[in-house]
């Protein structure tokens, strides 16, 4: 073979597919189309958010590079839903959108297992359903053990604008135009997807006094477990707050047949993201709201662009002139790059596995936008598990798969594999039944451990990480050991601090500073024993709900089963089973269409047949 791990893709999963594999010790292969646009960022230049900020924390976790690139290429970092408690609150930051790639590419250079190739994959060798290597556009063929499909928005991609349609993929490069094709040739199921991107304007055309500017946080933060911070809170870059206007949505409604979305096009039959709309999406569905939100974001300290975030569009060119100059600020705006839907294909996720690897052929691996997801860092997560697994599997060891209970990676990739997309996948909170487990603050609690055993993260992060996790025990155990006493209305008390912290109102820092406490910790531990002493009864509970669920996830199903021969099971269930090939009886019960009777019966034939 002439590599053991070829990555196909550049973009976020390709990147940390590849980074993943080669530390791992693997000759790796990286086919891009082009090395320059090598972890762009064709829509908005950020990372993070909500929810999405804690995936970042966790590819950190274990092992993975985004992260770190983040924070040393940021220009503003916010934590989001600080208030709202520590089970949603999120770090963002806007990333500068030269730098980021640039550093990227660095890191990917130094590699020494990796090397980058520029080319456009069009086929797969395949010998026995297994995978044996790529066949390029110019006729090259590549040998491998495994290859993992990174291929983002480039499958059969078209550009929509108005009543155009142009096969082209993002900057306009040249797309993939038989990849998806052949694989279907292999008995894969295509599914067809769109997203888009607004409208970027000139800097010096706006009017910032109609504009309500939004700052970064006034205090250091950091993706990295490592805590270096690389910018200057002093010099973030800041954003500015708009919101659309009555004259906004009589434009917009008046040419919705325009938009490729709403008439200009009659061929459409990809479904968009429902929780990232476009501005005709928003002022259709709600009609009833009279004005929306929309940021202005600068794309990079290198050059003037500013990015009109929640204002995708499909509109013609002349209507997008429209539409931007009725907005507070932007009535002489100059627009520098018109918005744009983009279409794409993507394959059915059922019909991958936990680890990544698909169904149909053995030692294909694919990741990202290629699985039905949307977003960067729901890409980059998924790279880095493809290629710890890729390289799992040629070291002859189990796959890494994260519990619902352990990870929002591990959501977001049981929701895929068990549940299927026919949208663009996006991370909320709100799909994580345990998110009070999965918090920002203990991300590396969670999977640091992991990435050290599956070879990753660094000796030196994982030394680091022991030492935190000693301090924060230290810590509980002399919070259990100082007594305060405390003066109410009615009487005197004495109680430990740990107890003391159990009132919603109280503050460690303040019982510190209060009772001259002798308590030398970093504010990362301090928050850290905080939250988990003063949510220890609701932590207690959810843990305890996870755990029964895990007792269904022991449950194996054998992988030979024979789902025609379990009597009265329902047709939908039945044809589901099949499909999807849960691996146990969690991840069987989680499947749309099988209900609990099904699950009841499912159990009853294991045990007669199997004695599970």
């Amino acid at each position: 073979m002439d590599y053991e791990i070829i990555v196909v893709g550049g973009g976020h999963a390709g990147c940390e597919a590849a980074i993943a594999a080669s530390r791992k010790g693997h000759k790796t292969l990286l086919i891009t189309g082009n090395v320059n646009n090598i972890a762009t960022m064709p829509c908005n230049p950020s990372v993070g958010g909500t929810a999405k900020g804690i995936i970042v924390r966790e590819i950190d976790a274990l092992g993975g590079v985004m992260g770190e690139v983040t924070d040393k290429t940021l220009i503003q970092m916010k934590m989001l839903n600080y208030a709202k408690g520590p089970a949603v609150k999120s770090l963002r930051a806007q990333v500068d959108k030269i730098a980021y790639p640039r550093e990227m590419l660095k890191v990917l250079r130094q590699e020494k297992n990796l090397l980058i190739k520029e080319g456009m994959v069009e086929d797969l060798i395949v010998k026995d359903h297994s995978i044996r290597g790529v066949i390029l556009s110019d006729g090259v063929n590549i040998t491998s053990n495994i290859v993992i499909l990174t291929t983002g928005t480039y499958l059969k991609s078209d550009i929509l604008i108005g009543s155009t349609r142009t096969r082209s993929g993002p900057h306009d490069e040249q797309p993939s135009l038989h990849l998806s094709d052949n694989l279907k040739k292999y008995g894969f199921n295509i599914l067809r997807l769109k997203t888009g991107t607004p409208p970027r304007i000139e800097r010096s055309t706006i009017d910032f006094s109609r504009t309500q500017k939004e700052d970064g946080d006034p205090k250091y933060y950091t993706f990295s477990h490592t805590n270096q911070h690389y910018y200057n809170i002093y010099r973030q870059e800041p954003c500015y707050l708009i919101y659309t206007t009555d004259e906004t949505k009589k434009i917009i409604l008046e040419n919705l047949n325009k938009s490729s979305m709403y008439g200009g096009l009659d061929d459409i039959t990809a479904i968009g993201p429902r929780y990232c709309p476009s501005i005709e999406d928003k002022i259709v569905r709600f009609s009833d709201k009279e004005k929306h939100q929309i940021f202005l974001e600068p794309e990079s300290r290198y050059y003037s662009d500013i990015y009109i975030q929640g204002f995708s569009t499909s509109m013609p060119r002349n209507i997008q002139e429209q539409m931007v100059h009725s907005l507070p600020g932007l009535e002489k705006a100059k627009i520098l790059k018109y918005a744009y839907a983009i279409e794409y294909d993507a394959i059915y996720p059922t019909q991958i596995k936990p680890s990544l690897e698909t169904k149909i052929i053995e030692n294909l691996f694919t990741a990202g936008q290629i699985n039905g997801t949307s977003g960067y860092e729901e890409a980059a997560c998924q790279g880095l598990l493809a290629g710890i697994n890729a390289a799992l599997k040629l070291e002859n060891k189990e796959p890494l798969i994260l519990k619902r209970n352990e990870a929002y990676i591990g959501v977001l990739i049981d929701d895929l594999v068990t549940k299927g997309t026919k949208e663009p996948y996006r991370m909320l909170t709100s799909r994580a039944e345990y998110r009070l487990l999965l918090r920002h603050d203990n991300s590396d609690l969670r999977l640091s451990p992991k990435g050290y055993d599956v070879g990753l993260l660094s000796e030196e992060k994982y030394q680091k990480f022991l030492y935190k996790k000693e301090k924060i025990y230290e810590l509980i155990e002399k919070l259990k050991e100082i007594k305060v006493t405390i003066d109410t209305e009615k009487r005197r008390t004495t109680m430990s601090v740990f107890e003391y912290l159990k009132n919603p109102t109280s503050s460690l820092k303040e019982i510190i500073a209060t009772f001259h406490l002798d308590l030398d910790y970093t504010d990362e531990v301090m928050e850290e024993v905080e939250i988990q002493i003063k949510y220890e009864g609701y932590i207690n509970k959810v843990n305890r709900e996870a755990q029964k669920q895990l007792k269904n996830e022991e449950k194996q199903i054998p992988p030979d089963i024979d789902y025609d021969k379990v009597a009265n099971l329902a047709s939908e269930a039945r044809q589901k089973l099949k499909e999807i090939k849960p691996l146990n009886i969690g991840q069987a019960s989680r499947i749309s269409g099988v209900n609990p009777s099904d699950i009841a019966i499912l159990l009853v034939y294991l045990r007669k047949y199997y004695h599970e």
